[in-house]
C-alpha cells in the first residue's frame, strides 16, 4: 500500500458523528498515514485538537475562516497563541479571503460589502502575524479573492509561507504562488470530467511543491462525486494525479509527504 497524507480535512464536522471510528479505519486502510484535522473557528479548532490528541495519525490546525469572519472575536491573536503552542498544532488557518457571496448578494448593501472585506482581511491579518510570531505556516482560503490574497500574503513571506488550498487557479496563478515561495494543494476536483484547467496546473506544478487533500467532507473524488467525501479517498485521487504528472505512485507519495512534513514542520 502506496501511503499518502490528506493535508486539508474537516473531521470536526458533524457528518462523520456517526462513524468516526470506522472512517479513520478506511483511510488507514487505504494507506493515508497523516491526517490534518482544520479549525474553522476557535470552538472547531479546539474540536481538531481532541481528535488529535486521541488518534496518532491526526494533527491539526487552528485558526478563523473567512466567511464567518463577520462573528470573529476582536483580536484572534491570544486565543490563536495559546491553541498554536500545542504539540500537534501544524498550521495556522484555515484563513484567507472569500468574495464569492458577498452581503449584498443575500439583500446587503455595497457598505456591508465592504465591512465583511475589510473584517476579512483583519482576521487574516492577525493569522498571519501569529504564524509568524509562532515559526508556523498557514492554509489559505481564497475564493474569488486571488490577487488580494496574494497581496496580503506577500509581506509575510520569508516568515510565514502558504499552502493554497483546493487551488483550481490558472497556471499563471500557479507560478505567482510558487514565486513567494508559498505552496498548492490538489483535492478530489482533479478527477472531475469538466475540471481540465484543475489537470493543467497540476501538470504545470512541479513535484515538491504541492500536496495533496481532500477537504472532506466536501468534493468527492470520482466514483464518489456527490457522496460524503473521507480521508480515504485521497487514494482515488493520488491515481489522478499521478497519471496526470506520468510519475509512479511511489514517486507522487516521496514527494507529496515529504513536502507536507517540510510545510508542517511539526508533523511526524
Amino acid at each position: 500500500m502506496t501511503p499518502f497524507f490528506d493535508t486539508h480535512a474537516h473531521l470536526d464536522y458533524p457528518d462523520y458523528a456517526p462513524d468516526f471510528p470506522a472512517v479513520i479505519d478506511r483511510a488507514q486502510a487505504a494507506g493515508i498515514t497523516r491526517i490534518i484535522a482544520i479549525g474553522t473557528t476557535l470552538t472547531s479548532s479546539e474540536r481538531a485538537i481532541q481528535l488529535a490528541e486521541m488518534y496518532p495519525g491526526i494533527y491539526a490546525v487552528v485558526g478563523w475562516h473567512p466567511t464567518d469572519a463577520l462573528t470573529a472575536p476582536d483580536d484572534l491573536r491570544p486565543a490563536l497563541r495559546q491553541l498554536g503552542r500545542h504539540p500537534k498544532v501544524v498550521a495556522i488557518g484555515e484563513t484567507g479571503l472569500d468574495y464569492f457571496r458577498p452581503p449584498s448578494a443575500a439583500g446587503g448593501s455595497s457598505q456591508d460589502d465592504v465591512r465583511y472585506k475589510n473584517r476579512q482581511a483583519e482576521i487574516f491579518q492577525q493569522q498571519l502575524e501569529v504564524a509568524a510570531e509562532l515559526g508556523l505556516n498557514c492554509v489559505i482560503h481564497q475564493r474569488a479573492s486571488f490577487d488580494d490574497t496574494l497581496a496580503q500574503l506577500k509581506p509575510f513571506a520569508g516568515r510565514a509561507r502558504g499552502v493554497f488550498h483546493c487551488f483550481g487557479e490558472s497556471i499563471a496563478r500557479l507560478e505567482q504562488v510558487l514565486a513567494i515561495g508559498s505552496l498548492v494543494s490538489f483535492t478530489g476536483i482533479v478527477t472531475f470530467k469538466n475540471s481540465q484547467n484543475v489537470r493543467d496546473a497540476v501538470a504545470a506544478a512541479p513535484l515538491g511543491q504541492f500536496m495533496l487533500e481532500t477537504d472532506c467532507p466536501y468534493l468527492a473524488p470520482v466514483p464518489y462525486r456527490g457522496k460524503r467525501c473521507e480521508p480515504a479517498f485521497v487514494k482515488e485521487i493520488s491515481e489522478t494525479v499521478a497519471a496526470v504528472k506520468e510519475c509512479s505512485l511511489e514517486a507522487l507519495s516521496a514527494a507529496t509527504c515529504q513536502t507536507a512534513q517540510a510545510f508542517f514542520r511539526k508533523l511526524q
